[in-house]
């Protein structure tokens, strides 16, 4: 049977990864006695779960933990719990004051090697021989410390003299009464990845504060504990976790924000949430990071109070609902309806049967000749007699009405009294013609057209749905998840909840105006099709224009 962390030299030599079985027996096996690690750490401790856990999960990430808060608020007593997770871990602790001296952390200075001109400290019970330490009052720390400090924190190396030595720390809980100020501790504010502010508890756990007793350390199985391998494995293992588009997009759109609210996150802080995240998924016995793990971003992205109730605000309204996915799915859909309007308000001239260009006659009929008898407010018009007293017989390319024409002399009277007033409104020769408008009606579409709308449309609708079925399986076990979740605390089920509603519902929108474009497009004006033509067909139309008498007309409809 291998460990419950499989190592590389367990196993048969059997490293994870190789052995699909071992790895995820070990990732669950590593579930169930981190779960029982952290429960027996929170043992006594009143609404100090979530530094509890973030305590943990920096540990096993290879990451720091500041907590910032007031006096009296339990900071080094999470520091003292978390030394009980691990194997023979050793413990160091120190208060700075901006008059501490680096031999109070680092070790006093070694005589022997001064008088063999060496610089050495004696670092045996400081802290560049801890596994975990809690430095309270952390930015008090002046620049004689500083460099060395943030060295040992990031590379876990502590330069020793001459030498670069290689130390066995795990992670450092840091404290302070107040944030940084100064530019001097950016960096080493940077160092800690994971934040949270400790506050007093709070006016409903008072009295459950008030009842507890001073009491011994709750008693860890030396087989529970975690050792070096251990560690080693995780941090391993985590590095092939994937992180799927979704989170990525998340990140991404975080990114974005963070800039927008002007929350400083440096590229360095972006790697290494990644990684905790990873962590996070691992320690779940997941192999893929989770929107669900994500809930750690409001502790790793924060410069004050303030910023880190954003992070979470903004994580919580778009938390297992793959949003950005929703976004991307309104995206399509706008551009459809719009394909759709534009579709349905475009016009066009009309064609008859035979693909003739239409036109509308003064009388509103339709006809495929563009000219004909023009009319002015429905009346006709006419051409002048020759014989009339006028220089235009076009009433300047405006024709006569019959009234005009009626008021004109002709052979010494009235056009309306004249003998051949009848003999000429009836001849079409006097007929006034004019350009007629062209038709136009709505756009006929080719078939082709719409048949590869509606086909498009039904691969997004099948897209939509299978958004809608991810987000029914979130709903059917997001609870299960975030309860069961390690890092994550209970009380986020609430509002996650209510995301993942929020989401169905938008889904369902989505889906109702995707029914509303299809019916749209298939009720589109379709151009008529017919049936290529054979030889028969096209000698029969061919002698069929050969009989049309010359000048003859295409009927009007």
């Amino acid at each position: 049977m291998c460990s419950v962390v499989t190592t590389a030299s367990e196993c048969g030599g059997k490293r994870y990864g190789d052995n699909a079985v071992i790895r995820n027996q070990a990732a669950r096996q590593l579930t169930d006695r981190v779960r029982e690690i952290r429960d027996l750490l929170t043992t006594g401790l009143v609404e100090r779960d979530v530094a509890v856990r973030l305590a943990l999960l920096a540990a096993l990430s290879g990451e720091h933990l500041l907590l910032v808060g007031p006096p009296g608020t339990a900071k080094s007593f999470v520091a003292r719990r978390l030394r009980l997770a691990f194997a023979d871990a050793s413990y160091f602790e120190r208060l700075l004051t901006r008059f501490s001296v680096p031999e109070e952390l680092f070790g006093p200075l070694s005589i022997k090697g001064l008088q063999e001109d060496r610089y050495e400290r004696l670092t045996t019970s400081y802290l560049p021989t801890a596994s975990i330490a809690f430095l309270d009052e952390i930015f008090k720390a002046n620049s004689a410390i500083l460099n060395a400090l943030l060295t040992l924190l990031n590379e876990r190396e502590f330069d020793n003299g001459d030498r670069r030595e290689k130390t066995p720390l795990t992670a450092v809980i840091g404290a302070s009464n107040e944030l940084p100020e100064g530019e001097e501790l950016d960096a080493l504010f940077d160092r800690f990845l994971l934040r949270l502010h400790v506050g007093p508890v709070s006016k409903d756990a008072f009295p459950e504060l008030l009842k507890l007793r001073d009491g011994a350390e709750p008693v860890l199985p030396e087989a529970l504990r975690l050792t070096g391998d251990d560690l080693a494995s995780v941090q391993e293992a985590a590095g092939d976790v994937r992180v799927p588009d979704d989170v990525l997009a998340l990140l991404c759109d975080l990114r974005d924000w963070c800039a927008s609210e002007e929350i400083p996150v440096s590229d360095r802080r972006w790697r290494k949430v990644v990684k905790l995240l990873q962590t996070s998924a691992w320690t779940n016995a997941r192999e893929a990071v989770s929107v669900w793990d994500c809930w750690l971003l409001q502790h790793c992205l924060w410069s004050d109070a303030e910023d880190r109730e954003k992070v979470y605000d903004w994580y919580a309204s778009r938390v297992g609902a793959e949003r950005r996915e929703s976004s991307h799915l309104v995206s399509i859909l706008n551009s459809w309806e719009s394909r759709l309007k534009r579709d349905q308000e475009e016009q066009s001239q009309i064609r008859d049967r035979e693909g003739n260009l239409l036109y509308v006659s003064g009388t509103g009929k339709l006809t495929s000749d563009s000219t004909g008898q023009g009319y002015r407010n429905g009346k006709a018009l006419f051409l002048a007699p020759d014989n009339a007293r006028t220089q235009d017989k076009t009433n300047n390319g405006m024709g006569y009405t019959t009234e005009e024409l009626d008021e004109m002399i002709v052979q010494s009277t009235y056009f309306r009294q004249w003998h051949g007033r009848k003999a000429h409104l009836e001849n079409s020769k006097n007929r006034h013609v004019t350009k007629l408008d062209p038709a136009i009606g709505p756009t006929k579409h080719k078939s082709a057209h719409i048949e590869s709308c509606l086909r498009n449309l039904r691969e997004h609708r099948t897209e939509m749905e299978s958004h809608k079925t991810g987000i029914e399986r979130q709903v059917e076990s997001f609870e299960d998840e975030i309860r069961s979740h390690l890092w994550v605390t209970e009380d986020f089920a609430e509002p996650a909840s209510r995301g993942l509603q929020e989401a169905g519902d938008e889904v369902q929108r989505l889906l109702a105006r995707v029914a509303g474009v299809t019916k749209g497009f298939e009720s589109l004006p379709r151009e008529e099709e017919h049936p290529p033509s054979t030889p028969e067909t096209a000698r029969e139309k061919k002698a069929a224009t050969g009989r049309r008498r010359p000048g003859s007309k295409t009927p009007s409809r």
